[in-house]
């Protein structure tokens, strides 16, 4: 018998404040936009030092961390998040998935962990979901194709836009590279 996931409503929660927190500013920013729809109120930082300052100003009900940030690791936000508001319900982000890590980013309060790329619905499943049940496998996972096409866009964003350092880092040929970045993403 698989168990279901009890989700709560956005409308159960009194306080609807959202920290964002990474530093892959296009993620950020698309799914700041969304969340903003499903009716959070939307803070962004884009490094440890920002989320840390942005917890001291207004303490988040909800938050999405990344685990990797320019300046350190995320999981000194999710700290001071406990710290501040030991009920808020936070989500660990990374792209570099692996289980040393979750259970860290588990013990220090994270109540779900989440590999990148995750769309808005993922994010807000898990954030809504009662965190004494197990989650549930996503709807509509992203195809293969579309996480490689969206891992490439984002060493590409990291990269400064530069397509050789891109090709480089991704040991494949500039020409290929530019091929892929001028198709659409796949569904």
């Amino acid at each position: 018998m698989i168990e279901q996931v009890l989700l709560k409503k956005l409308s159960d929660f009194e306080d609807k404040s959202l920290l964002i927190v990474d530093d892959d500013n296009p993620f950020r920013e698309r799914l700041a936009r969304a969340m903003g729809k499903k009716g959070f109120i939307v803070t962004q930082a884009e490094g440890v030092k920002k989320g840390i300052n942005s917890v001291k100003l207004k303490k988040p009900a909800f938050a999405v961390v990344d685990l990797r940030l320019n300046d350190g690791n995320g999981l000194e936000v999710v700290k001071e998040i406990q710290n501040s508001n030991g009920k808020s319900r936070i989500i660990m982000l990374t792209g570099y998935g692996n289980i040393p890590t979750a259970v860290a980013a588990i013990k220090e309060g994270a109540i779900d962990y989440l590999s990148k790329p995750a769309d808005a619905d993922d994010v807000e499943k898990a954030l809504l979901a009662d965190p004494n049940t197990k989650a549930e496998p996503p709807e509509n996972p992203m195809s293969a194709d579309r996480v490689k096409w969206e891992h490439i866009h984002r060493v590409f964003e990291l990269c400064n836009r530069n397509v050789s350092e891109t090709a480089r880092r991704l040991k494949m040929h500039r020409r290929t590279l530019q091929r892929i970045l001028s198709k659409r993403s796949p569904r």
